[in-house]
């Protein structure tokens, strides 16, 4: 469960090379569409967030960028979305595990449905995606690095090119934690994590240097969730990580007053479904986050 440069290669491929990743699954296959909250309670953590990998790409070398380009996403058809104490945005407001099982259409086509009712439209990607480290020794795949790694990034899907800083001689590209759906944010520490099989191409930018990742989509990012509007809170204050909390304890509370929601259910969803934005980060001493929910999935 660690990023380690020193890890021997699983396997060596070329510039213009596919190939697939089977059965990426967050927790290490510990869970399971019929898993209850004893099972997520006996959960081994150090089992969960492995990584695929890794790659060695014939050619990389440090100073060029691997372009990743994602081609496929074949999902198991159900995944999980949990509070776990300890982690997540609003950690101290939640100290008790909560559990929500999904079950969705293979195609991605039709949205997955809420406990609460509410439905969600479903977008594949990889939460961690990235090259090895340069720095020596094991480093947690639970943090983000310049190299990539947990990102979160939720556009990170099907046609989506991804330019990964390479940091040593091969690149060392891993995959894991794959999402069916996350709001931007991940608020609640899960998405709904779906095992999945993922399928990608390589190839090399050379000496592009790039400090940090970058990508290209082919087309519009959202979710088709605009045609009904939004229900936004917002968060203001001096520190931006405290801002971020407060536009979420407001929708949290929002969605309780409008759609009788207890808060753990409330928290699960805004982290599936809800997106942060930093909205003002020039008028100082005061920044302002907002926390945006579709109000089609209430439809």
């Amino acid at each position: 469960m660690t990023w380690d440069n020193a890890r021997p290669p699983a396997i060596t491929v070329a510039p213009g090379d596919s190939i697939e990743f089977e059965n990426i699954d967050v927790a290490s296959g510990q869970l399971s569409e019929k898993s209850t909250l004893k099972d997520l309670s006996e959960i081994d953590l150090n089992l969960v967030s492995p990584i695929a990998g890794p790659v060695y790409i014939d050619g990389a070398e440090p100073g060029d960028s691997l372009k990743v380009t994602m081609l496929d996403f074949e999902p198991s058809g159900w995944g999980w979305t949990a509070i776990l104490p300890g982690f997540g945005l609003l950690a101290e407001d939640f100290p008790t595990l909560a559990l929500n099982i999904w079950s969705f259409d293979k195609s991605f086509t039709k949205p997955a449905f809420y406990s609460s009712g509410a439905k969600i439209p479903l977008k594949p990607f990889c939460g961690t995606i990235g090259n090895a480290p340069a720095a020596p020794g094991p480093h947690s795949t639970i943090p983000p690095y310049s190299s990539g790694g947990n990102m979160d990034i939720r556009d990170l899907t099907v046609g989506v090119e991804l330019f990964l800083p390479v940091n040593v001689k091969g690149a060392l590209f891993s995959v894991g934690d794959t999402h069916a759906a996350q709001g931007d944010g991940e608020v609640c520490g899960t998405a709904i994590e779906a095992p999945m099989n993922v399928a990608v191409k390589f190839d090399l930018v050379k000496n592009e240097n790039l400090s940090f990742p970058r990508f290209r989509t082919p087309g519009p990012v959202t979710r088709h969730l605009d045609e009904k509007g939004y229900d936004v809170t917002t968060g203001i204050g001096p520190d931006l990580m405290e801002a971020t909390q407060n536009a979420v304890r407001g929708m949290i509370d929002l969605l309780g007053k409008q759609q009788g929601l207890n808060p753990e259910d409330a928290y699960m969803l805004c982290s599936v479904c809800a997106d942060l934005r930093i909205s003002e980060v020039v008028d100082q001493p005061n920044w302002v986050v907002s926390c945006y929910i579709p109000r089609v999935v209430f439809e």
